[in-house]
């Protein structure tokens, strides 16, 4: 047993600081977008938590540029735009994509306004791989109290949203007849679809994030017919894939000394292998 895991696992990899802060946050990304992610199929606005990751990366190029923590600005940028797309009462499919669309394309210019600051004044060159494609190894400690809170924030509002949210997504005529308040659970549902994507963006990048929110939802739910299974099931791709990439980036600094590769790229690669799997998994039908 020894030997296996020293084949797998290169010297130094459970004593690194970097590699513990991106298994603690990238573990807390992972079965937060699962739980969420699960939402964001049964709505169909995988959309929306795409234009919302993209929208908070204008934040994250604004922490680093005014120095603060990167969080922080994906936080805020993703919860003002959640809150603008609502507002703006698009209750047409067609008309609510329109929004969503505009705000993306604003929220990606100031982007690269942003990070052109970066780099012209602060030197920080860096800073757009970081915030568009993720950095694991170089998010700082001291970010992990404020991502746990987050994380446990969010899925204390999932819990608390269940069975609204489900009626309002499967059944919106029944969500009617209960008295459901539709347009407050769907403003609820896109906060806690910002906080999502703002913790996944913290991980894999702004680019990348909507792979970790959609890919183990989907493929959960191709696996088993129940939310709430689907959502454990989700969150624990998520984190097999989260984990893994994090040990297959670590590993790459030995196969190329001096250029390991991306944990996105890992983590990506990862989840479509899990979703093809579930292709050929669900020939034997659904839990």
């Amino acid at each position: 047993m020894y030997a296996v895991l020293t084949a797998i696992v290169e010297p130094g990899f459970f004593t690194s600081e970097p590699v513990r802060t991106a298994l603690i946050i990238g573990a807390g990304a992972a079965l937060v977008s699962g739980a969420v992610g699960i939402f964001t199929v049964i709505r169909g606005q995988s959309f929306a938590g795409h234009a919302l990751a993209d929208v908070s990366s204008t934040g994250g190029s604004a922490a680093f540029l005014l120095g603060i923590n990167p969080l922080l600005g994906f936080l805020g940028m993703a919860l003002a735009a959640a809150l603008g797309m609502e507002l703006a009462d698009s209750r047409r499919i067609r008309e609510r994509d329109l929004v969503t669309g505009i705000a993306l394309g604003a929220g990606l210019g100031l982007s690269a306004l942003f990070l052109y600051f970066d780099v012209t004044s602060r030197s920080t060159t860096g800073a757009a791989v970081t915030v568009m494609f993720g950095s694991m190894f170089a998010i700082p400690s001291s970010i992990i109290t404020l991502a746990s809170s987050t994380g446990l924030l969010t899925l204390a509002a999932v819990v608390a949203l269940y069975r609204p949210l489900l009626i309002s997504s499967l059944e919106p005529d029944l969500a009617a007849v209960l008295g459901i308040p539709a347009r407050l659970i769907g403003l609820l549902y896109l906060w806690v679809l910002a906080l999502a994507v703002a913790l996944s963006a913290m991980t894999v990048g702004a680019v990348l994030s909507t792979a970790l929110l959609i890919g183990p939802a989907a493929t959960a739910l191709r696996l088993v017919n129940r939310p709430a299974l689907a959502m454990v099931l989700a969150g624990l791709f998520g984190l097999v894939a989260t984990w893994g990439g994090i040990l297959l980036a670590y590993d790459s600094f030995y196969w190329t000394p001096g250029h390991g590769w991306p944990v996105s790229f890992f983590i990506v690669l990862l989840i479509f292998m899990f979703y093809l799997a579930s292709v050929h998994i669900r020939s034997f039908g659904r839990i």
